[in-house]
């Protein structure tokens, strides 16, 4: 028994190197010896486990997307990492992640790079206009006698004919430099101050040309700058804002009191103004039921002060600036879809087919024409008298609808014999 455990420890303390089939084989219970095995060791086979039976998918219709397969455990937590954006608390986190954003750059319009806040500040000035400054035009034009808004208007214009004088000499054009001086002469003395205009009348025949820094600098080809609309100024351009603030300025620093104060600039803007308001009504009213209002007020500036370029060299203008021709601009019926002469989109009447046009929608009378009948003839007239010439309504006009005849018998027809 004692040298049974001496030799199990001596071998114990040595090392050895064991079969690997003795590392897949159950270990022998305490005690019992290990039985050795001449030959090369078995080879003991594990058992395979079977594998599992796929699970049965459902028949989905060829038409019909199939469903998404549920994402394992990483492959979810990648997909949370990837999209860091998406809140899971958030209900519109997932229409956010798909939301596809769409960026583009706006066109500016050449010479108009401030179109947007300038059409902002038109609209509000329009409405000033027609609660304020309409009304109160109206009510200077309506309460002043005619007689007293000249001589107020003439009392302004002569205070600025220094200024026109000295813009003349500047363009190099002595003859209108010393006629404008010569008004101013006259109209002072014989004028009682420039309240009458004695210098356009006979036997000086001076007529008023109106003058300033802007027109110099547009004579000698300085541009116009950016268009703008100012509140208390209205429509202008960079150049115009420019010359006419240094043409305010030149009377009242060179003469003085009282015509540096508040108690002269006020009365006289305001006079000014509504003078301006009263004498562009009919151009106002023209531009507002355009079909762009800002369009056709920006261009109908623009127009006339280009008109007023080209007169100081002794050019027509350079284009027509009344408000038809002004929008029938290519971009402008090309936008809006107009016909090129067609102006006012008012005017064009567009009747689907099978429906008979309004009455007020009938521009040309029917011409006679013997082939039809009489009573379509007569009811043809009626409606052209219904109308009037070119779609206007006569004011004395009568619409009369044709008697109704009644169908005369018709004797049977008679049958002539035949000969035998």
């Amino acid at each position: 028994m004692s040298l049974s455990l001496v030799s199990v420890l001596l071998a114990s303390a040595s090392p050895v190197a064991l079969p690997p089939t003795l590392l897949t084989e159950p270990a022998p219970p305490i005690g019992v010896p290990v039985q050795q095995q001449e030959g090369p060791p078995e080879r003991v086979r594990l058992p395979v486990p079977a594998p599992a039976p796929a699970p049965e998918q459902e028949q989905v219709p060829p038409n019909e997307p199939l469903p998404a397969e549920p994402l394992a455990a990483d492959q979810a937590q990648d997909a949370a990492v990837a999209t860091p954006d998406a809140d899971p608390a958030d209900p519109d986190a997932a229409d956010s992640v798909n939301t596809i954003i769409v960026s583009g750059e706006t066109i500016e319009t050449p010479g108009d790079p401030l179109e947007n806040i300038n059409a902002q500040t038109y609209e509000l000035v329009q409405q000033v206009d027609s609660v304020l400054v309409g009304p109160l035009a109206e009510a200077y034009e309506d309460g002043l006698p005619k007689p007293a808004r000249n001589g107020l208007r003439n009392f302004l214009r002569n205070l600025l004919e220094p200024v026109n004088f000295l813009n003349f000499l500047l363009q190099l054009k002595p003859g209108k430099a010393f006629e404008t001086l010569g008004r101013f002469a006259i109209n002072t003395t014989l004028g009682v101050g420039g309240l009458f205009d004695i210098a356009a009348q006979e036997p000086f025949y001076l007529p008023y040309r109106r003058n300033g820094l802007a027109n110099t600098l547009g004579y000698y080809g300085v541009g116009t700058g950016p268009f703008l609309v100012l509140p208390l100024v209205g429509a202008t351009t960079l150049r115009d804002l420019f010359g006419n603030t240094i043409d305010q300025l030149v009377v009242p620093y060179a003469v003085g009191a009282p015509l540096d104060t508040p108690y002269y600039a006020i009365p006289a803007y305001t006079v000014n103004s509504l003078q301006f308001r009263m004498e562009m009504d009919e151009r106002i009213e023209q531009i507002n039921d355009s079909v762009d209002p800002y369009f056709a007020m920006r261009e109908s500036y623009l127009c006339l002060r280009e008109a007023d370029i080209a007169a100081l060299h002794n050019r027509p203008p350079p284009r027509d600036c009344s408000i038809d021709a002004l929008m029938a601009d290519p971009e402008l019926v090309e936008e809006y879809a107009l016909d090129p002469g067609e102006a006012d989109p008012e005017e064009v009447v567009d009747v689907p087919e099978g429906e008979a046009a309004a009455p007020d929608e009938v521009e040309d009378v029917p011409e006679w024409d013997d082939s039809e009948s009489e009573a379509e003839t007569v009811a043809e007239s009626d409606a052209a008298i219904d109308t009037g010439i070119d779609g206007e309504i006569g004011a004395e006009a009568e619409l009369t609808t044709p008697e109704e005849e009644t169908p005369q018998p018709q004797a049977p027809p008679q049958t002539l014999p035949q000969p035998e």
